[in-house]
């Protein structure tokens, strides 16, 4: 009885994780490129109480989480007409460079900027990275009059006096394993020590296996409602269920004590 006392409280502390992780990927719907958490449970340690015939016989000790991965699935665009606004269809990351501390993060968010000083940025002030490396800078922006970013990530940009200027190109990154990235807020990611880049340097979009760019849509999350009210319902009644295991061994430890009187 005792055992199962412990089963039920990490079921309940399981059940709670997950219920957490549901909220969060809810609230997160309209967030643009949020990719949905998915809670993943294990058994724990067995204890054994004996042998049966054959087969010995094995007493579970409850349930944990074991991991809470992202899913990395493809959301949906939305039109927004703003050239500025860019998502990406396929694998890759925007590189975001924050320039006061010099830290690399990356992103799917694709709602840039532009800066006094011309930098392309987020609206963090995280400024983005080129092929193979560097800040994103337009020169005279005051003078652009015509601004189109190309599925390649080209910008392309026509002055006042009828020149034209190609020299940025918005570069992406991929990793082998995008399930290691550490989730920082703000619609960013950073690296780990469990992170494989697939490139040593920001790539061009469509090129090597990177997904290419759409200027004037955004990416949308990719919760699915439908499946997370399901979730949130099987979630509930495994909560409600490992809630009895406690009331009802309660019951029977109050019995025994019945007894003894």
């Amino acid at each position: 009885m005792i055992r199962s006392l412990y089963s039920g409280v990490s079921g309940l502390r399981s059940h709670q994780t997950r219920m957490d992780v549901i909220a969060n990927n809810i609230s997160n719907v309209n967030t643009i490129g949020f990719k949905s958490n998915r809670v993943n449970f294990e058994d724990l340690l067995y204890q054994k109480a004996g042998q049966t015939g054959v087969y010995p016989a094995y007493v579970g000790l409850g349930v944990a989480v074991s991991g809470i991965d992202t899913i990395f699935t493809q959301g949906g665009l939305k039109a927004t007409g703003r050239p500025l606004d860019v998502a990406i269809q396929g694998n890759g990351f925007f590189v975001l460079k924050d320039p006061t501390t010099n830290m690399t993060y990356y992103s799917r968010e694709g709602v840039f900027y532009i800066d006094k000083n011309g930098y392309l940025i987020n609206s963090h002030g995280y400024r983005v990275q080129k092929v193979n490396g560097g800040d994103i800078q337009i020169n005279n922006p005051d003078q652009v009059v015509t601004l189109n970013i190309k599925n390649d990530g080209t910008i392309e940009l026509i002055y006042a006096n009828g020149t034209t200027d190609t020299s940025n190109q918005i570069g992406l990154m991929n990793f082998k394993n995008p399930e290691t990235l550490e989730r920082v807020g703000q619609n960013v990611y950073r690296t780990t020590t469990n992170t494989s880049s697939s490139f040593a340097q920001p790539q061009a979009p469509g090129q090597s296996g990177l997904g290419t760019l759409a200027s004037g849509f955004l990416e949308m999350s990719n919760v699915d409602l439908a499946s997370e009210f399901t979730e949130m319902i099987v979630t509930q009644r495994g909560y409600q269920a490992n809630a009895r295991v406690i009331t009802t061994s309660d019951q029977m430890l109050q019995e025994l004590l019945d007894i003894k009187r």
